[in-house]
């Protein structure tokens, strides 16, 4: 995150409440004005919470200080907003990074969801950053594949992850199979699209059970 919005963090030392003064006395202020207000109040939605304390936030900043003479939101737009820089384009997206292992079969599983990497990857352990858009997966740093996010069960796979004899099989439609048993004999059609509908008629009893 702080890289995305190109910031930079200064943490103070554990347990020395002193390194961040202004920070403990902001906290302090925001009990005594926001969280002592509404002790007693009843919500029964966040939203109604969050709109209430917006209110009440809203108040504290423009509140004139009595040794300042300002409010806070008149020192922000005087001191702080000048020196800010423009936010990103886009907005920062939470990403989860983990230890994957590559299956045999070229992918890695994340979440009941597969997803293919270079097939020379095969046993190797790599480093996956997940976001709600996008599945990326690093080798030594390097990344190697992209996919976009699936939230259910199945297989994403890219034709240049493939070896290249699987990469011929996957050449093999439904319909180029059926012409050439065609062009065998009407028995080997026959035979194939049976097949054919068997394996789709099940394929489509495992989708039902799944969902």
């Amino acid at each position: 995150m702080l890289e995305h919005y190109n910031v930079a963090v200064l943490p103070a030392r554990p347990r020395k409440p002193k390194d961040k003064a202004k920070a403990e006395v902001g906290v302090q202020v925001v009990e005594r004005w926001i969280m002592a207000r509404i002790r007693h109040e009843i919500f029964y939605s966040l939203a109604s919470l969050n709109q209430r304390i917006r209110e009440l936030l809203e108040r504290l900043n423009n509140k004139i200080m009595q040794k300042l003479g300002y409010s806070r939101a008149e020192l922000f737009i005087q001191l702080d907003k000048p020196a800010l820089k423009p936010l990103p384009e886009a907005s920062y997206s939470y990403t989860l990074v983990k230890k994957v292992r590559v299956h045999a079969d070229y992918h890695v599983e994340i979440d009941k969801h597969y997803y293919s990497v270079p097939c020379s990857l095969l046993g190797q352990q790599l480093e996956a950053w997940i976001s709600g858009e996008l599945v990326r997966l690093f080798n030594q740093g390097q990344e190697v594949a992209v996919h976009p996010r699936k939230r259910t069960y199945g297989y994403s796979t890219r034709n240049e992850h493939m070896p290249e004899a699987h990469r011929q099989h996957a050449t093999w439609t439904p319909e180029r199979l059926l012409e050439w048993a065609g062009h065998i004999g009407s028995e080997t059609h026959s035979y194939v699209l049976h097949t054919e509908l068997v394996h789709i008629r099940n394929k489509a009893i495992a989708s039902a059970l799944d969902s």
